[in-house]
């Protein structure tokens, strides 16, 4: 009996049609090979996108409603969780191992990677010292491949995986990192997660020059790997969950909450706290959708009101809009607002910004209610943010306490973005496979588990 064919599949975030143009190499693999539109889920962004991916399934039955959202058990608003717990269905590794016992998976970066039944791991983790210091690092799994990837490439950089300095050196080391782990460990499943795309094109647009170029020099680094695959037989997949578009509005969903007298804070040190036991509403915004989560069944009219006519807002799904989404689950809202093409939803929720938390400032993901893509940004108003920069990384490498505090609390510098649905295929994610006739015609994102599947040969065909 032979074995599974292994496969290589690449998350090249933000991949469009339109971006393909200016990627000579992963162009080329889907003209020597198959090329198709790929659906996407409400809302697209990362989690929930992968989990439909691995799982076959929609939101309303794997219950990765978005990045992040509402844990009412515990009255907290959480983004960015690792706990492959968080996900219900059967994965894509588990029906392959039923298929074929012993079948071997590397989740490289993938999200939602930590705890999960896969061989090898490995997934950012920042090291969080007792007085207050976040360090760069990874977790693996099994432990002694950190050392060994460390010990290669270097540290995982983690700050220019996110934040104002986010840019090529983590898509770098993450390609690095796979190719290590396929010529060290042969996986019959690789999986790999590649960011770039994600930062210029929410910066800058999609259509800004320095996006473009940010397109080709990933295309660049991803040249070696696609080789390495080739040399060794393995199929490459290379999807996307999302295309980023042109945006020029920010929508303070929260702050129109809190006028109408929904939301509620509470002030500590001046400073106000957005508080989700007490609001009788309040959004969990991330990126061009939000969750708005009502306390009490009375109040949902108010809510409604409050949020109907909102420029910016392009739909305000109720019990049947969500229903017909795939996006009725538990965790989701009791409404989902989707915004306008040309718009997107911050998580502010002050209206004096003498008032903001101090973690508005800082690169804080877990800390912010809600998605921030101005953490992209070093704050272009004060003159000295690169000296206070330099200040606090100074007292960073002399081991001391410090705040980078230099991201903006004006949101209007964003000119991407992403969480609708695609108006245009052209704008929406793809994929391409190295078989040819591997697909025909538009693929959708719960069909991308059983193709994997096929494309290893254990879809019993």
């Amino acid at each position: 009996m032979t074995g599974p064919t292994p496969l290589l599949v690449l998350d090249v975030v933000g991949m469009t049609p339109k971006l393909l143009d200016h990627m000579p190499h992963l162009k080329a693999l889907g003209q020597s090979g198959s090329r198709a539109p790929l659906g996407t889920v409400l809302p697209a962004v990362t989690c929930a996108a992968q989990s439909t991916f691995l799982t076959g399934t929609l939101p309303a039955e794997h219950g990765v409603v978005g990045n992040g959202w509402y844990f009412r058990e515990l009255g907290d608003v959480l983004l960015w969780r690792q706990h492959n717990g968080l996900v219900t269905g059967d994965r894509l590794w588990d029906a392959a191992r039923r298929a074929h016992p012993g079948y071997t998976v590397a989740n490289i970066c993938w999200w939602y990677a930590m705890g999960a039944d896969t061989d090898w791991t490995v997934t950012p983790r920042p090291v969080y010292y007792a007085d207050g210091r976040k360090e760069p690092d990874c977790y693996t799994r099994p432990p002694e491949l950190h050392d060994e990837l460390v010990g290669e490439l270097g540290t995982f950089p983690l700050f220019q995986f996110w934040g104002p300095g986010a840019g090529l050196v983590s898509s770098q080391w993450i390609v690095d990192a796979t190719r290590h782990v396929m010529a060290t460990r042969n996986p019959d499943l690789t999986l790999a997660y590649v960011p770039h795309l994600d930062y210029d094109l929410q910066r800058y647009g999609p259509d800004d020059p320095r996006s473009l170029k940010a397109a080709a020099d990933l295309d660049r680094v991803l040249a070696p790997l696609l080789e390495d695959a080739r040399a060794q037989g393995r199929t490459v997949v290379a999807l996307s969950e999302y295309g980023i578009t042109k945006v020029s509005r920010p929508v303070h969903l929260n702050r129109v909450l809190r006028e109408a007298g929904l939301v509620e804070v509470h002030t500590q040190d001046g400073m106000e706290y957005l508080d989700p036991m007490a609001s009788r509403a309040f959004a969990v915004a991330d990126h061009q959708i939000a969750h708005v989560y009502v306390r009490r069944p009375e109040d949902l009219e108010a809510t409604r009101e409050a949020l109907s006519g909102v420029e910016g807002i392009g739909e305000l799904l109720d019990d049947a809009g969500k229903k017909a989404y795939g996006l009725d689950h538990a965790r989701s809202g009791e409404l989902v607002a989707v915004a306008e093409p040309d718009a997107w939803f911050t998580y502010y929720y002050w209206l004096d910004d003498a008032r903001a938390p101090d973690f508005a400032q800082l690169v804080e993901i877990h800390r912010k209610p809600g998605y921030d893509p101005v953490e992209l940004f070093m704050d272009p108003e004060d003159p000295y943010v690169r000296l206070k920069a330099a200040g606090a990384l100074a007292r960073k490498k002399l081991g001391m306490r410090y705040r980078m505090a230099v991201v903006p609390l004006d949101a209007s510098p964003i000119r991407g973005s992403h969480g609708r649905l695609p108006a245009h295929e052209d704008e929406g994610p793809l994929l391409l496979c190295s078989s040819p006739g591997a697909t025909r015609g538009p693929v959708a994102a719960t069909d991308v588990k059983s193709l994997l599947l096929k494309l290893a040969g254990l879809d019993g065909s």
